[in-house]
């Protein structure tokens, strides 16, 4: 058993202390083990380690203000009130929601919003619905059907292997 006042560091485990820049005679005079010449055996030359070797520095590369994310979703946004245009039992597809000019184009998905009342009964088409909106269409006997989502180009697919 070990007394606290009997313990001692392992063998070879303590050294002394390299002491640099004491003259020729130490053997480390002169340039104190830091080499000849050089960013490096300059006093102060120690450079932090985000240092990109005088390379613009990626804090100062990266766009300041705003940022635009290239995967973000983005919707054609209708309310349930604009649907009043079609007629009782109608089919309500992206394409039809284009021609009664309720979207601008095809290349979005469609979300449907609780907002206001629907009148009429029809077989709607969608990406998505809010969970008002289906209550809604639901009390007036309409029909709600989930299209896929639209491809994404950004993207990554599988490949498969041959």
């Amino acid at each position: 058993m070990y007394k606290l006042q009997d313990l001692k560091p392992f063998p070879n485990s303590k050294h002394k202390r390299k002491r640099v820049g004491r003259g020729l005679g130490s053997g480390h005079g002169v340039t104190s083990t830091r080499g000849t010449k050089g960013q490096k055996s300059r006093s102060g030359g120690a450079k932090p380690e985000w240092f990109e070797g005088g390379q613009n520095p990626l804090y100062l590369r990266v766009p300041s203000k705003g940022f635009k994310n290239i995967f973000k979703k983005e919707y054609h946004i209708v309310k349930l009130q604009d649907l009043n245009v079609f007629e009782n039992n109608d089919v309500v597809k992206p394409e039809n929601l284009l021609q009664k000019g309720l979207i601008k184009d095809i290349k979005k998905e469609v979300k449907i919003l609780g907002n206001g009342q629907l009148t009429k009964t029809l077989n709607l088409y969608a990406h998505k619905i809010t969970k008002n909106a289906l209550e809604k269409l639901r009390s007036t006997n309409s029909t709600f059907t989930k299209l896929p989502p639209l491809k994404n180009k950004f993207r990554k697919t599988k490949k498969t292997k041959k």
